[in-house]
């Protein structure tokens, strides 16, 4: 059966977060796929222009003594799951969907914890988890917000760099077949990449393709400029 697209399971999520609009004018947003290099321009960026960087792969661990079974049954049952079994039990159409519906039950929480932040100098979001028409209630313009997609060799390059660090390599694979764990993670990926191309297109945001051919220092200037950073929002 195919999977129906992320807004069926965005719901409330979106309308209840929507009135905070306002209140994020000065934060950005820096998403897309995994392997995209987010992280690598979020950190040129804080330095450059004395950004807070909010990172979504950290924050997340705080969202979990916040969860319910019954607000949010995938990611309270993510938790009690072995490290790498996302790749275990599913197939990548399963494991794309079910990512979807973590981001979806968990993003009240991100939008919390970005209230909460100070608000005299700019934030930058650095989370494979936001998706445009997720974030876009949120938005006061489009370009607040930019999605990195890699190539496949891109992404392969990147994959196969992280699983050369132990215990990242743990947490993210667990410790099934590297090659199939791989082509399983390529091929969810793959899913997640067109919905956020299909999302953006729909709402108007800025998709960068990642492809390794130019300076990430390069990259930064161009989003500094997208995010109107170091002017007036």
């Amino acid at each position: 059966m195919r999977r129906p697209p992320l807004e069926t399971h965005l719901g409330t999520g979106i309308r209840t977060t929507s009135a905070s609009a306002g209140r994020l004018s000065h934060v950005r947003w820096i998403a897309g796929g995994t392997g995209a290099g987010k992280s690598t321009l979020a950190i040129i960026l804080a330095r450059r222009h004395g950004a807070v960087i909010y990172r979504g792969d950290l924050a997340q661990h705080t969202w979990l003594p916040r969860c319910s079974p019954r607000q949010h049954p995938h990611f309270h049952a993510a938790r009690d799951e072995p490290p790498g079994s996302l790749w275990d039990s599913r197939d990548p159409d399963e494991a794309c969907g079910f990512a979807q519906r973590v981001v979806a039950e968990t993003f009240a929480f991100e939008v919390e914890d970005l209230l909460a932040m100070p608000t005299d100098r700019p934030v930058l979001v650095d989370w494979f988890g936001n998706l445009p028409s997720q974030i876009a209630p949120l938005l006061t313009r489009p370009d607040q917000a930019v999605f990195l997609l890699p190539t496949p060799e891109f992404r392969l390059a990147a994959l196969r760099s992280r699983r050369s660090v132990p215990v990242r390599s743990l947490v993210s694979w667990g410790s099934g077949t590297p090659e199939a764990t791989l082509a399983q993670r390529l091929a969810r990926d793959e899913l997640w990449d067109a919905e956020v191309r299909r999302q953006a297109a729909a709402h108007g945001n800025t998709v960068i393709t990642m492809d390794g051919g130019r300076p990430a220092t390069d990259l930064a200037d161009e989003v500094a400029e997208r995010f109107r950073l170091g002017t007036a929002a």
